[in-house]
Formats: structure tokens, C-alpha cells, sequence
């Protein structure tokens, strides 16, 4: 039965999003739909939904705007322009899926799906204006290095989150998780985003890069690349201390808290980007101002893709999945990838669905005696599962490239779906092999 509320409400979202629905209330309805079916009291319903859009934006609101302070001061400042130039220079309008994929990879390992994306959106922005190519041929690659770094790879939180509980050594977790990620991203990055070049996408107005620059008014390559990946840099130096030291420092700590590294590079790019190349404080203010418009909406269709997520967890979903595959005699591998799978698919969150997962299975891991390190990556594989209208990474994805629903089912949640496959072959492949 819950399994087909959650699929009753999902067709109720796409109707109502098909006859022009905001995509706001249309989430908003549905999650009252979704908690009334599943038989919830009102003031339960109300408080998953209060509960589900306060997490998601207290996690993530600030995080877009800042993001999109720094992506507009980047582009304004003709950062972006300048590493663009760099980046078809080196590795041709060609191979330019490539450098995409490499730098989503890169900058995915130590930040959270969501930072890393809307730290890269500009850039990919930028770049397909400039080499004249399909939106999504050149942003596909970025976002599944991103999704990928996200589910198998440390320092990432995800993997790192999950590897204590099945009690894996964190360097093995990273050596398998290498070995997957690499075709994984290649498959479902630039190969899958060359079957997309007929999905015609319009750039949102917000979006659109400025006029170019002359190489005189764009900043220099190393003052581009440095400001744009400073927030890396500071997340990533938490891992690097710790590696060095051998403990986790509280100063690097608290910079490398991903809100905490967007303000202080926004700091730092207002000032070499803004201030030291003639731009004044009135002018800063009023791209900052203007790049916080464009994301208004971003961020209000993200809460209540909270609110929907929430309401399917706190009516029992996950605990339904578990109840039904409990006994269930199958490769632990397996059954831990289709219980993530499903769990993912029923309530949208990775996160949620790996971690519920984890609870489940690492006993049957004990008793087994399968590869702790590969039940990560099993798991972390299954929670990336066919993201769709349930999950607020789907709508994140759909907003900023401007995708319609049926663009979005064909692009993203295609992309993850194949992510999501081919670890799982990944996983079973390495463990025949230990």
C-alpha cells in the first residue's frame, strides 16, 4: 500500500505540473495528498511538512545563494570567461566534455552534491555559450562527476558517513571506489550526454554570461582558477590536515564547512575579482543583489521537494521497504543495492536511503563475511537510483538548466539511473575478484 501512495502521488505531481501548475504548490498539494493517504493526523502531516521544508532550506538555502554570489561575481568579472578560454585552449571544443568531467570530479570530492553544483553551474554556463554547444552536452559530464564523487568516494561525507557503520578501511573504500568511478563517470558523463544534443535548452535569462571581455579587463588565469576553486581549496584542506597531522584541526574545520567556504571566497572574490580591478562597492552590491533574484524560486521549489520527501519518510515508507525484503535470500551485495535502490525511488533522498539502509544490512555483512568496503559502495550505489520528482536534487538539476519535467526524467534521472547500474556491476565485478 505505501508503495502505491507513493506511486499515486507522484502521478498526481506530474498532472498537475502538465496543466501548468507552479511546481511550488504543486509539491505543497501533494505532500498533503501523499500524508492524508497514508493515513496521517493533521497536526503530524503539518509538522512533517514544516519539519521537511525547514531541513532542506536550513541545509541548503544559504548555500545557493551564496553559490550564486560567487558563480555571478565569477562571470562578471570575466573569471569565467578567462577560464573558459583556458579550458577549450587545452583540451579543444572537442574534448570539452572531458575537462567538465574533470573538473566535477575534482571539486566533487570534498564538497556536497549540491555546493559543488552551483559552485560549477556558471562555469558550465559559460562554456557552452562560448564554444556554441548544447547546454547539456557540456553540463551532463559535470554533474555526474559530481554524483558519483557523492556516492563512492572519501573524503566524501557520503561514503564517509556510511564506512563506520560497516566498519570499512576508508583507503580501501577509496581504492575500489576509484576503480568503479572512472567508467562510471565516463559511461553515464560524456557518453550519455552525447545522446541528449536534441534536447534543445534555453538559457534563463539570469543565467546568460555578460558581453565578453577584452583579455585586457578579464583577470589573469591563475587569479580566475584560484578564486573559483577557493572554496575547494578550504574544504578540502579539513581532509589535508587531518592526513598530515594525523588529527582534525578546529580552525580548518570550521573554514571548511562548505557555508563557511562560499562566504569567505566570496569575500575574497569581491575584493581581487571586485575592488582591486576597478569595480565599486555600489557595483558589487548590485550583481550580488541581482544574482540572488535568479535563484528566488530555485530555492522555494527545493523546500517543498523537502516537504514531499519528509512526508513519505515520517508515514513509514522506508520502514514498509524493510519489512518487505526481510528474509529475502539474495547476494548481500545485491539485496544492500536494491534496498538503497528502493528506498531511494520511494522517499528521494540519498542521503535518508543510505543510511536507513546501512542500519539494515550491516549485521547481515557480520554474518556473511562480504567486503565491508564493497557493501559502501553498494549501498552508496543504490542510494543514487533514479532520482525523480521526490528527490530536491531532481528539481535543483530541472531549475537551473531550465529542463522541462519530461527533459529532466530524460536527462538527469537517466543519468543517475545508469550511475546507480553500472556501480553495482563495479561492486560485483571487484568481488570476484578479493
Amino acid at each position: 500500500m505505501p508503495l502505491f501512495i507513493v506511486l499515486c502521488s507522484v502521478l498526481i505531481l506530474l498532472a498537475l505540473i502538465y496543466f501548468k501548475f507552479p511546481p511550488v504548490l504543486a509539491l505543497l498539494l501533494v505532500a498533503l495528498a501523499a500524508g492524508l493517504m497514508q493515513g496521517m493526523p493533521l497536526n503530524d502531516l503539518f509538522h512533517a511538512i514544516e519539519q521537511g521544508v525547514g531541513s532542506t532550506l536550513a541545509s541548503i538555502a544559504m548555500i545557493i545563494v551564496l553559490g550564486a554570489m560567487f558563480g555571478k561575481l565569477i562571470e562578471v568579472s570575466g573569471a569565467a570567461q578567462r577560464i573558459t578560454e583556458v579550458l577549450i585552449r587545452s583540451f579543444g571544443i572537442k574534448n570539452i566534455q572531458w575537462a567538465m568531467m574533470l573538473t566535477g570530479f575534482i571539486v566533487g570530492l570534498p564538497l556536497f552534491y549540491n555546493a559543488g553544483f552551483v559552485i560549477l553551474i556558471p562555469l558550465v554556463f559559460s562554456v557552452a555559450v562560448s564554444a556554441n554547444l548544447p547546454l547539456l552536452y557540456v553540463g551532463i559530464p559535470m554533474a555526474a562527476s559530481l554524483s558519483v564523487t557523492h556516492g563512492f568516494l572519501p573524503p566524501h561525507p557520503g561514503p564517509m558517513t556510511i564506512a563506520p557503520i560497516f566498519h570499512a578501511d576508508v583507503g580501501k573504500t577509496l581504492l575500489y571506489g576509484l576503480l568503479i568511478s572512472v567508467p562510471t563517470v565516463i559511461v553515464a558523463g560524456p557518453i550519455f550526454s552525447k545522446t541528449l544534443k536534441k534536447i534543445n535548452v534555453v538559457i534563463a535569462p539570469t543565467f546568460i554570461p555578460s558581453k565578453k571581455l577584452t583579455q585586457v579587463e578579464m583577470p589573469s588565469a591563475i587569479e580566475s582558477f584560484t578564486i573559483a576553486l577557493l572554496p575547494v581549496f578550504l574544504i578540502g584542506g579539513v581532509s589535508l590536515t587531518k592526513s598530515l597531522t594525523g588529527k582534525e584541526n578546529d580552525f580548518f574545520r570550521f573554514l571548511g564547512e562548505p557555508l563557511v567556504a562560499l562566504f569567505v571566497s566570496l569575500l575574497f572574490g569581491s575584493y581581487f575579482l571586485g575592488i582591486k580591478r576597478g569595480m565599486n562597492r555600489a557595483r558589487i552590491a548590485e550583481v550580488l543583489v541581482q544574482s540572488v533574484s535568479g535563484v528566488a524560486m530555485i530555492i522555494l521549489i527545493t523546500g517543498s521537494g523537502g516537504a514531499f520527501k519528509q512526508v513519505l519518510v515520517n508515514g513509514g515508507v522506508s520502514n514498509y521497504i524493510t519489512a518487505l525484503v526481510a528474509g529475502i535470500s539474495l547476494s548481500p551485495l545485491f539485496l544492500a543495492w536494491s534496498i538503497a535502490a528502493l528506498l531511494r525511488i520511494a522517499i528521494g533522498s540519498a542521503t535518508v536511503a543510505a543510511l536507513t539502509t546501512s542500519g539494515i544490512v550491516a549485521p547481515l555483512a557480520a554474518e556473511t563475511g562480504v567486503s565491508a568496503e564493497l557493501m559502501v559502495l553498494a549501498v552508496g550505489a543504490g542510494s543514487l537510483m533514479f532520482s525523480h520528482v521526490n528527490d530536491t536534487g531532481f528539481w535543483m538539476f530541472k531549475e537551473y538548466f531550465n529542463l522541462t519535467i519530461s527533459q529532466t526524467f530524460a536527462s538527469w534521472s537517466i543519468m543517475e539511473t545508469i550511475i546507480s547500474v553500472i556501480g553495482l556491476i563495479g561492486v560485483l565485478i571487484i568481488n570476484t575478484f578479493i
